[in-house]
């Protein structure tokens, strides 16, 4: 609903104290920018063009990209470590290269929120952190606001300031990680025990699973 697909059928979706609804495909686009789970592209487009699809809201129809959206385009590579990838097709590179691709051209079109799908699901340990680090910074320092559907708690516990913890589509339990990812909410959500910790060197939960909960409903 957030990001538009579905229309809810109580309540509105507010952004800058407007209905998204309301907005024009590109107004939206704006303000409002997604990276979905599945980053598979079916065309033979270079790793340049598919970031510079990210300017498109700021394009009028026919017209050529601008010197200022090729700046905006190279400045979002360089963020996301794919610059040197600018002329290579699409398809020829790896999962964790194309997620971090379709993260910078998100980031092309200079949102004021970002929605991500499980960012991190494609990529090596490193480029985890990499795009979290990233993330975070463009929260902190830009004011963008990062709505990210994960499903790595440790992750979350470490980057996230506040998290929702649903279980068949109801909230258990909402807030910071420390009030969240608790061992009990955490048995009601996945069906799992688990040991908690602060990691001693981050400084945030650490969570370990353990065994599988008997008599959990599917």
């Amino acid at each position: 609903m957030i990001n538009g697909i579905l229309k809810p059928k109580v309540g509105t979706v507010l952004l800058s104290n407007r209905d998204i609804f309301e907005m024009g495909e590109k107004e939206r686009a704006k303000n409002l920018a997604s990276v979905p789970q599945d980053t598979y592209v079916n065309f033979d487009f270079t790793v340049w063009d598919i970031v510079m699809m990210g300017r498109f809201p700021y394009l009028s129809r026919f017209q050529w990209e601008r010197e200022e959206d090729e700046k905006v385009v190279e400045h979002c590579m360089k963020l996301t470590n794919v610059l040197h990838l600018s002329e290579r097709s699409i398809r020829e590179i790896s999962g964790g290269e194309r997620q971090r691709v379709i993260i910078a051209r998100a980031l092309a079109q200079e949102p004021k929120v970002l929605l991500l799908d499980e960012p991190t699901s494609n990529l090596d340990i490193s480029y985890q952190i990499e795009i979290m680090d990233l993330l975070r910074s463009l929260s902190k320092e830009r004011g963008i606001i990062i709505l990210c559907a994960i499903h790595d708690l440790n992750l979350a516990a470490r980057y996230c300031d506040r998290v929702v913890l649903l279980n068949k589509g109801r909230i258990v339990a909402m807030g910071p990680p420390e009030r969240v990812l608790t061992r009990d909410n955490i048995k009601i959500a996945y069906g799992i025990d688990v040991w908690i910790d602060k990691h001693p060197i981050a400084g945030t939960l650490y969570i370990v699973p353990l065994k599988p909960v008997r008599g959990r409903s599917q």
